[in-house]
């Protein structure tokens, strides 16, 4: 007889396949955040694409609310171990911020900046294509402030630092600029299935 302890934590049936090699499941949704948690009322909030420092296209909270919405359901990986399956979001895609601006993508890299200062690098191949969005509403209620209300960037399949809270704007940058966790070490791309936590991973 194996005792529960040696056999670690249980996981559902056929759920093996969706979990990265070092994390757990959990069934709440842990809340972790840099520093403490902005407040950005809606009359405040604005989404800004910039090339380089450029600020090509701006909206309003309610402009890009009048954007194509779009439901998405995915698994979702944090740095700190613990995975959450089936996660329930909707909002704008990345493709349709794009769309709306009458914008291709002009460089190959993105830094993510958001209200409270926070930024991380994503390469643009990980933002379109379906792969991503700005979220706006979780498990259908309004994101709360402590997960990054009232948006935040979601791009579910790299570690959930990448998906930046409170997200105020994507900047397109000629090459793959560090933000504010790659600069402090952890990985510039990271891949939850190649465990990518550190730079020296």
């Amino acid at each position: 007889m194996v005792t529960r302890g040696f056999t670690g934590r249980g996981r559902p049936p056929g759920s093996d396949e969706r979990i990265p090699p070092g994390q757990h499941l959990v069934g709440d949704f842990p809340v972790l955040s840099a520093g403490p948690t902005p407040h950005v009322a809606p009359d405040r909030w604005s989404f800004t694409l910039k090339v380089g420092p450029k600020p090509v296209k701006s909206w309003s909270w309610a402009e890009f609310n009048a954007l194509p919405q779009t439901a998405f359901k995915r698994d979702i990986h944090c740095v700190t171990s613990w995975s959450k399956l089936d996660t329930e979001w909707e909002g704008v895609m990345i493709d349709d911020i794009l769309a709306a601006a009458s914008l291709a993508p002009p460089t190959d890299f993105t830094l993510a900046h958001t209200f409270d200062g926070y930024s991380t690098n994503v390469p643009i191949k990980d933002l379109i294509d379906g792969k991503a969005m700005v979220a706006l509403r979780y498990n259908g209620e309004a994101l709360p402030a402590d997960h990054g209300g009232p948006a935040r960037l979601l791009v579910p399949h790299l570690y959930f630092w990448k998906s930046a809270k409170w997200v105020s704007g994507l900047q397109f940058t000629d090459r793959d600029t560090a933000g504010f966790w790659e600069l402090r070490g952890y990985h510039m791309y990271g891949d939850p299935w190649r465990e990518q936590r550190y730079d020296t991973d």
